[in-house]
């Protein structure tokens, strides 16, 4: 399984509308790219990090998650739907695109 991990960093002065993420966003991304393929998304919402009760912030406001069952399905998802995706993100946030980190990993359960 392909999971991709969409990471937008906690930035001061920057907004995230964790609603519309949740409520509009990633359903038109699951949407899109579940005929290609997508299995099912997860939302991360950032609490704290480093270690429990440190106080210290944490360093991503939200991480959203795509699962694909291989790469293949998510190169053609991408293809046909990323520009519309990508159009999306200024109604949820002010973070640059450039800022936000994006990481494909395989999943292995244990």
């Amino acid at each position: 399984m392909i999971c991709v991990s969409v990471c937008y960093p906690n930035a001061a002065g920057k907004k995230f509308d964790h609603d519309y993420y949740a409520q509009k966003h990633m359903p038109l991304v699951m949407d899109r790219y579940k005929s290609f393929g997508m299995i099912r998304y997860e939302i991360d919402t950032g609490l704290a990090g480093g270690a429990p009760g440190s106080g210290a912030p944490a360093p991503f406001v939200c991480i959203g998650r795509l699962y694909f069952n291989s790469m293949e399905e998510l190169q053609k998802a991408s293809a046909a739907h990323g520009a519309e995706i990508f159009a999306d993100v200024p109604n949820y946030t002010d973070i640059e695109l450039r800022d936000v980190q994006i990481q494909i990993s395989q999943t292995v359960s244990s």
